[in-house]
């Protein structure tokens, strides 16, 4: 019988075919946002945008003395993009818990999923209208940019377990991951053109970052609407009774309550987690800082930077791929701790980066594509493993947390580093600590017991 005819017998394979290629689209909509505005051009125009306010009359590219006044708490101007940073993450610690609850409870999560793109999405298309001084704008819209960011990508984690079978979720999520870079690259690169050709389009170099701003948040907003309407059938996660006598806030919350007591009956998802939390700290701290370390540190222009975060992209692609397949072969877990030492060698390798050499900066850049999306898709592959059935929103809540809401660790560090020492070196130096702590802790993450102890089916390899 032929894979087609295969198909047609049997509508439930074929549904979940249809639901894993458009699960991957949400990978693709958000990665324009991660990838033009999250990681090359909020932090150094957010931190163009203090100088302007707090220095305006300093030459660019000098060092501006000046604070900025924060609530009334002096911040240095270099430090503001890290910081705010910090708040979004801390304001999703707070958040996101409630986020898995609530999408457990919701008949249709597909719809929250779109609800919560969209929002983002506004905000972060609203950036376009930053300019001048106006960074205290800028700081509201990241942090709700990123809070509905994480907020989505909590009810999209969850929908892994429910497209794919346990011994398809590592290809599955690095597909996902791999179409992400893809997408995000090619956005990157139409705006690299606009950027470097600013002049003949008859726009100001300022209106150019503008107009890619917006092009991320419209990107983002567009394509989310081929997994909303992909995986529309796809109804609540939950396979547990809930009480609805107790309203949605009161169930919520009783819910959560039970959740965090029950999380300690799993106590190697629980080491997973925190493993997670520190090595995806590093992960999370470069990816934000690399453009603002490039600019400040090496001396690079944005469009030397975008030409990096391109070249990322495009290697990243090929890079989770080629995890996932090495996956099939020896497993996530031990996949996942080799991507950690790539890390950690590619950290070190960016702190001895001469100031101006561009080239040997792209080799870092080389490095850091072939581990960032392979290492990211299989940690949340593996955690998929682990999580107890009907969980499945709340426990990605959880692992969410990890990955932006407690983030703030990282970017915190670094934030205080450059405040402390003024020199951008030693603040990207820090995050290999994170990476040492999270690998170690993950060696000790008994997967197959994991696995059985949640109650899952033991996929062929681990």
């Amino acid at each position: 019988m032929s894979e087609t005819t295969a198909l047609r017998a049997n509508p439930q394979i074929e549904r979940t075919r249809a639901h894993q290629k458009a699960f991957g689209w949400y990978d693709w909509a958000n990665s324009a946002y991660v990838t033009t505005t999250g990681t090359v051009l909020i932090s150094p125009y957010l931190t163009a945008l203090a100088r302007a306010d707090a220095c305006p009359s300093l030459p660019s590219g000098e060092v501006c003395a000046e604070r900025l006044s924060v609530l009334g708490i002096p911040i240095a101007v270099g430090s503001l993009a890290p910081y705010t940073i910090t708040v979004a993450t801390l304001v999703s610690a707070l958040v996101l818990l409630f986020v898995g609850a609530i999408a457990d409870r919701h008949p249709r999560p597909v719809r929250l999923l779109g609800g919560l793109a969209w929002a983002g999405a506004i905000a972060a298309s609203m950036m376009f209208f930053l300019s001048g001084s106006n960074w205290q704008l800028g700081v509201l819209l990241v942090v709700i940019a990123n809070l509905c960011l994480g907020a989505s990508q909590v009810v999209y984690d969850a929908l892994l377990i429910r497209v794919a079978e346990p011994d398809d979720r590592d290809k599955v999520s690095s597909r996902a991951w791999a179409l992400g870079y893809l997408g995000g690259g090619i956005l990157l690169a139409i705006n690299l053109v606009m950027m470097q050709m600013y002049d003949s389009l008859g726009m100001s170099y300022e209106m150019a970052i503008r107009l890619s701003l917006l092009s991320a948040g419209l990107w983002w907003g567009i394509f989310t609407l081929i997994p909303v309407i992909g995986m529309r059938r796809i109804r609540g996660t939950t396979a547990t009774p809930i009480d609805r006598s107790a309203g949605v806030v009161g169930g919520t919350l009783s819910q959560l309550a039970s959740t965090f007591r029950e999380l300690r009956r799993y106590p190697q998802t629980l080491l997973f987690l925190v493993a997670y939390l520190f090595f995806n700290d590093g992960i999370q701290t470069v990816i934000a800082s690399a453009s603002l370390y490039g600019i400040e540190a090496l001396g690079f222009e944005t469009s030397q930077m975008i030409i990096t975060i391109l070249l990322v992209q495009f290697v990243a692609f090929g890079g989770a791929l080629l995890f996932g397949v090495i996956a099939g072969r020896i497993g996530a877990k031990l996949t996942v701790l080799g991507g950690i030492v790539m890390w950690t060698l590619v950290v070190a390798f960016a702190y001895f980066v001469p100031e101006g050499a561009f080239t040997i900066w792209l080799v870092c850049a080389v490095g850091i594509g072939l581990v960032m999306g392979g290492t990211q898709a299989l940690s949340r592959s593996l955690y998929s493993q682990l999580v107890p059935p009907g969980k499945e929103s709340e426990f990605f809540s959880f692992y969410q947390v990890m990955e932006r809401g407690t983030s703030w660790f990282g970017t915190l560090a670094f934030g205080l580093v450059y405040q402390l020492t003024g020199d951008y070196r030693p603040a990207i130096l820090v995050t290999i600590a994170f990476f040492v702590v999270g690998g170690l802790i993950l060696t000790r993450v008994n997967v197959r017991k994991g696995i059985e102890m949640a109650g899952n089916e033991q996929p062929r390899i681990v």
